[in-house]
């Protein structure tokens, strides 16, 4: 029996069509974030590090008489191979943050979380800057490469997720939304995230294990895959425009945004949400080409700051202005996301440390970053839907003998959301378990269920310093 605890309260969609509306519709949580797909899984741009060549010095010739023979001068010292690119663990720990940030947002649906930290933002521009360093190779390649890594642990999701769907009855072809043959053409979404998936707006019964709604819920994440793919995409051409007009390049998604995510231009339906997507979050993934390239580094750091900082002003000026149904939330309010985004991204980019190793009290949470980068698609893709399965769970302790007189049920009900919480994490632990060695695959890798680091660590003690894999 539930007590009308579903899936948290409060909970916004972190867009969908986003980052501007949400994409999924509908109330409780939705999902945000994120690579990520892609983006997310692949990790972020490691920076090469170099061992430093060691000096090799010659005796002076010394003359001596000719039956006497001239020892041979010693050989030079080998000199060390340059250590190959590692992992910056710098960016690792944004993503984990970022993570982390989205898993709290959907289940308390605090709307400031959107000011304090943009994850959205931080996680297309750690995407933009592997996208650049892996553009070194062919571009075809690389997007193939890309492309690879993304769909398998979609499809797993997908297969889950529509299973469910059919069961509790739904039918493409009927849906008064998407009817007929578009409805089953639509499918296709399920498998590439070319354009948006459908799903029913209700299905099953309110009186079900889960709310009627929750195949909005689980739907929810894939505009994040939707976007992902096409910067992906147009990622060749981008960074030409980048390497040949870094300035307008850099500042061009920002214009856009103005333009057709303001109400000045209105494009319909989902073909307006996914250039509002990219518009938003744009300027993010181009920040990621500047980092790679060392732009923001050839910048007076004041400079770079203050500036960012203006902009960041302005899209809080421009957000109090346009507040939206759930107040401070910038996922209702594309310009002030994607201004505030841009700048909060510079900042984090322009004080990056290049860790090869996370330094002092953060080396704690090494394994849990490791794991955490290593599955980042399998946590985005499931977190949604496994905060609404902690709801049945937590309702089964309301039949527990204990909990049967009036101030216990309220003491359940006012730590709801805490054992929602509290529960979500081992579920995710166990869905890491079940399907994240998909990303294995899709990376050409041999299947790993806890991909914490540990046994690289223990290899690297017997060995050479090795770099961290995504």
């Amino acid at each position: 029996m539930t007590h009308g605890h579903t899936t948290g309260t409060g909970a916004n969609p972190e867009p969908a069509g986003p980052y501007g509306t949400p994409y999924a519709g509908g109330t409780g949580t939705a999902a945000g974030m994120p690579n990520g797909a892609a983006g997310i899984s692949n990790g972020a741009a490691g920076m090469p590090y170099a061992v430093p060549r060691q000096r090799t010095t010659e005796p002076a010739p010394v003359s001596a008489p000719a039956s006497v023979s001239e020892p041979a001068p010693p050989a030079p010292a080998p000199v060390p191979a340059a250590g190959k690119p590692g992992r910056d663990r710098y960016l690792d720990l944004l993503r984990s943050i970022a993570l982390v940030r989205v898993v709290v947002y959907h289940l308390f649906g605090w709307a400031w979380l959107t000011v304090l930290f943009p994850s959205m933002g931080v996680m297309f521009a750690l995407a933009g800057s592997l996208m650049a360093r892996s553009l070194k190779r062919p571009a075809l390649g690389v997007i193939r490469g890309r492309v690879r890594r993304l769909l398998p642990p979609m499809w797993a999701f997908a297969a889950v997720v529509l299973t469910m769907m059919f069961v509790n009855g739904w039918n493409p072809a009927d849906d008064p939304d998407r009817g007929g043959t578009w409805g089953l053409v639509e499918l296709f979404n399920y498998l590439v995230p070319i354009g948006a998936p459908p799903y029913p707006w209700h299905v099953g019964s309110q009186s079900g294990l889960l709310e009627d709604t929750w195949a909005v819920q689980a739907a929810g994440p894939l505009w994040y895959l939707r976007a992902y793919l096409w910067f992906v995409i147009a990622s060749p051409l981008l960074l030409w425009l980048f390497r040949k007009a870094p300035w307008p390049t850099l500042l061009a998604p920002l214009g856009l945004t103005a333009v057709v995510g303001t109400g000045l231009v209105t494009i319909p339906g989902e073909t307006g949400n996914a250039v509002t997507d990219f518009a938003v979050y744009g300027g993010c993934w181009v920040l990621g080409f500047a980092h790679h390239d060392g732009l923001l580094k050839r910048l007076p750091r004041y400079v770079s700051v203050s500036c960012a900082s203006l902009v960041m002003a302005f899209g809080l000026w421009w957000a109090s202005n346009h507040l939206g149904p759930d107040g401070w939330d910038l996922n209702d309010i594309p310009l002030a996301q994607a201004t505030w985004s841009f700048g909060f991204v510079v900042i984090l980019l322009q004080y990056s440390p290049s860790w090869q190793e996370l330094p002092g009290r953060l080396a704690r949470w090494d394994k849990l970053v490791t794991l955490s980068n290593n599955r980042a698609v399998t946590i985005y893709l499931w977190h949604n839907l496994l905060i609404m399965a902690t709801v049945p769970i937590i309702d089964l302790a309301y039949q527990l003998p204990f909990m049967q007189s009036e101030r216990a049920v309220g003491a359940l009900d006012g730590a709801y959301t805490i054992w929602m919480f509290a529960l979500v994490w081992p579920l995710i632990g166990l869905m890491v378990l079940a399907v994240g060695w998909v990303e294995d695959l899709a990376a050409k890798r041999r299947p790993r269920l806890w991909p914490n680091g540990t046994k690289r660590s223990a290899g690297r003690r017997a060995t050479t310093t090795r770099a961290h894999r995504g």
